[in-house]
């Protein structure tokens, strides 16, 4: 008994060792190819239309709006429109007067930020057919944008053979918190260590959630944009794996975007996340594994793409669980046999925890180092927070386990720091 949970962890420890190995390289060559990479000036300027779905964001809004209004590129050339999705605020008159055009949707069944871009897109096609995009940003209303943002995603989509562009997401609150700062080194190590990587490797990227472009062929080709799972840039990104559309990465395309600061906004974005993940694992999984095993690139960015939906933290929490009933039935052993599986079990679970933290904190500290005058915190933050990046990463544990039962709604993150930011200057 105790040899085969001997066997049993190993064996699960090394399959996750191999299936997730190549994001070792990954991190080898962007910690290796440090600066940053620009694509060559654009033979030509395109033009763009600029989607951001709001609810209930009149506080932040007309940041965004203004950061889009500065960008270094033909103002002509980069129209704004909001999507004013069944607010009760003054979002649509906050986002008019800051020069955007709105459109107001009022649809309490078909609710997420999926929907509404679906909505944008047939009412646009619909209204102004000839309107000559080529391409869309979209953006979330919390989010801060690069004064060249969009040059230097014009450098990328200019370079043709991209269906979508994702870019470098930053964030505007990493010192808030150890929650805020959580996530922005999760999502600068997203940046760094995938994206960079899979770019320079001519494998597909994933976008996320805010700050990408997509092309308006894939759109039209799709009759809108069909993708509403509760993680529908994930659904986007998976459907462009098997389809075999390309998504490119801009690395100097620079978004800074606000981050949750209470846990309960945390756990329920969260929560979303990883119901999401299941469903775009249930309804993309076969094809990605059929699609991996076919050779070539487009596999290689099928089988990336499967194991960044595969339920590994189950897994996870699966061989925990096994030890735990293990350490139960100790109880009703012979006593020389309780203390050889308690010891055992006792050390997988010890040795998992702690593997487990130093491995999150070796990638923290690895994100932070490389990423250091990008981050917008002070030194000891920078450092400070390294330390709690693993304890956030652990609460995604009761999270994935939470979220496998429950049901999952949409709901929307309150974002205030603006708001904040005037309270204290005043």
């Amino acid at each position: 008994m105790v040899t085969l949970i001997e066997r049993i962890n190993f064996i699960i420890a090394l399959v996750l060792g191999i299936a997730y190995f190549y994001q070792i390289v990954y991190a080898v060559v962007g910690f290796v190819r440090r600066k940053r990479y620009r694509e060559p000036d654009a033979a030509a300027l395109h033009k763009y239309a600029v989607v951001v779905c709001a609810r209930n964001e009149q506080a932040v809004i007309g940041e965004l709006l203004q950061s889009l209004k500065r960008q270094k590129y033909p103002k002509q050339l980069l129209d704004l429109y909001v999507v004013a999705d069944n607010c009760t605020d003054q979002t649509a008159a906050a986002a008019r007067s800051a020069g955007a055009r709105v459109y107001e949707r009022t649809n309490h069944t078909e609710v997420g930020k999926g929907y509404a871009l679906d909505y944008f897109f047939k009412r646009l096609y619909r209204e102004r057919p000839d309107a000559g995009y080529e391409g869309y940003f979209v953006f979330d209303a919390d989010n801060i944008v690069d004064e060249n943002f969009v040059a230097e995603m014009n450098r990328t989509f200019d370079k043709g053979g991209y269906d979508a562009i994702t870019s470098y997401r930053n964030s505007k609150n990493f010192g808030d918190n150890w929650i805020s700062a959580g996530y922005s080194i999760w999502f600068l190590r997203e940046a760094r260590f995938l994206n960079f990587p899979r770019y320079l490797q001519g494998t597909n990227c994933a976008i996320s959630g805010t700050g990408f472009l997509v092309s308006d062929q894939v759109v039209r080709a799709n009759g809108g944009w069909p993708f509403h799972l509760l993680t529908e840039d994930i659904q986007f990104s998976a459907s462009c794996a098997v389809e075999g559309r390309r998504i490119g990465y801009c690395d100097r395309a620079v978004v800074y975007d606000e981050q949750p600061v209470t846990m309960q906004q945390s756990w329920n974005q969260r929560m979303r996340w990883s119901k999401g993940f299941y469903q775009v694992d249930m309804h993309y999984g076969a094809a990605l594994l059929k699609g991996s095993l076919r050779g070539g690139r487009r596999a290689f960015s099928c089988y990336d793409m499967l194991m960044t939906v595969a339920p590994g933290m189950l897994l996870t929490i699966g061989v925990m669980l096994l030890n735990v009933l293990v350490g139960a039935a100790c109880f009703a052993a012979p006593a020389w046999l309780a203390r050889q599986m308690l010891a055992v079990v006792g050390e997988a679970l010890a040795s998992g925890l702690l593997g487990f933290y130093f491995g999150m904190l070796a990638y923290g500290a690895l994100t932070v180092f490389c990423e250091w005058k990008a981050i917008p915190a002070k030194a000891s933050q920078k450092i400070g927070y390294l330390f709690t990046f693993p304890l956030f990463m652990l609460t995604y544990l009761p999270i994935s386990l939470v979220a496998l039962v429950r049901r999952v709604e949409w709901k929307p993150i309150q974002h205030t720091a603006v708001a904040e930011r005037q309270q204290r200057a005043a």
